[in-house]
């Protein structure tokens, strides 16, 4: 299973974004699994601070820190595929 999480504002257009491409991705990688956490809420506070997210959306990967701000399709196939061939 992959674990993608998203630390976000409301109305982040870039985090809309984002689930578009995790969403078309799921084809590919169909074990691919959304959380969003709500980044004023205390925990998505703690998570900002801990992985220093500086842009919405934060990204972590399997509960690792990815990027923040957005990431493209590239990037998420990339990282994706390294995690299938790690199992």
């Amino acid at each position: 299973m992959i674990k993608v999480t998203l630390i976000r504002p409301e109305g982040c257009a870039h985090c809309v974004a984002v689930k578009e491409v995790l969403n078309k991705l799921k084809e590919e990688f169909p074990d691919i699994t959304v959380e969003e956490i709500d980044m004023v809420s205390p925990e998505g506070q703690a998570l900002v601070q801990k992985h220093g997210i500086m842009a919405s959306p934060g990204i972590l990967v399997n509960d690792e820190f990815f990027g923040f701000g957005g990431a493209t399709e590239e990037q998420f196939r990339e990282k994706f595929a390294s995690l299938k061939q790690g199992e």
